[in-house]
């Protein structure tokens, strides 16, 4: 039997679980154990402790800088551009032109990606707005996930090139730069793209520091890890947030079923936000 490096007792798990449902609203399951001793183990060792024990002191004592180290720790963030590839389609062929029709006054759209990640859904959102929003519109994205890391990576919006797995050739060549020498096998998104997207580091949980009118909402896999009272409270928040008939995309494992009764299905994990 091969021996753990540091101790991780019952109790330390769950005073993982109580910081992370404190901060987070992530709730960890049983099956998370080893998970959470895996990817914190790391970070203990890098900190030069001895124990599970006093690293969470040490959690407790820092706040919020190290509360985001050890979010960032255990939630995956796995991504490509075009997931989903149906919500983008809709997205292009009728959220976006019944937003033109009915924006015409101020010209305005702005779709917010919470939980954005590494930034791959972003910029697919911002390649949408590109393709579908006439010349002269002001219409931006807004990006923010609880991951400082990710968050970074989006802003610098270079990727391997096999997050374009889903990308047609003439996208490809549109909205993407090809890395050579040291940067082969890497793509940048074009600056164009970047200008129309604010990325941001931000907690659900928390105030939601957004100025403007928001069109669309894009939550797609962030709740997975939330329990319902929590989906609740979150979709309720975002219900206040849009107008009525405003869109909110979610996971393909996700449903409002139970959970928020604002929202009417449209299909495929697409809703439309009735009050």
């Amino acid at each position: 039997m091969n021996e753990r490096e540091f101790d991780f007792k019952d109790k330390d798990f769950n005073r993982v679980k109580t910081i992370v449902y404190d901060y987070a609203g992530i709730d960890l399951n049983e099956s998370k154990k080893n998970l959470v001793y895996n990817r914190l183990s790391k970070r203990i060792r890098f900190l030069n402790m001895q124990t599970f024990s006093e690293y969470l002191d040490f959690v407790e004592a820092q706040g919020e800088a190290e509360f985001v180290h050890l979010i960032n720790a255990i939630t995956t963030n796995l991504t490509f551009f075009f997931r989903e590839n149906h919500h983008f389609e809709y997205l292009i062929n009728t959220v976006i032109p019944g937003l033109v029709s009915q924006n015409s006054a101020k010209k305005k759209i702005r779709i917010w990606s919470a939980g954005c990640s590494t930034g791959e859904e972003p910029y697919s959102i911002a390649i949408a707005l590109k393709e579908a929003v006439p010349m002269g519109w002001d219409a931006k994205v807004i990006a923010t996930d609880l991951d400082s890391n990710v968050v970074n990576t989006g802003q610098r919006g270079v990727y391997k090139d096999d997050r374009l797995k889903g990308v047609s050739e003439e996208r490809k060549k549109r909205w993407f730069l090809k890395g050579s020498g040291s940067q082969e096998g890497y793509v940048k998104v074009k600056p164009e793209l970047q200008d129309i997207i604010e990325f941001g580091q931000l907690n659900l949980m928390d105030e939601w520091p957004l100025k403007d009118a928001i069109d669309v909402i894009f939550c797609r896999n962030v709740v997975i890890y939330f329990d319902k009272p929590t989906q609740s409270k979150l979709f309720n928040r975002y219900a206040d947030r849009l107008p009525n008939n405003g869109h909110l995309f979610i996971g393909h494992s996700e449903s409002l079923y139970k959970v928020c009764d604002r929202f009417e299905l449209l299909g495929q994990t697409i809703y439309k936000k009735l009050h």
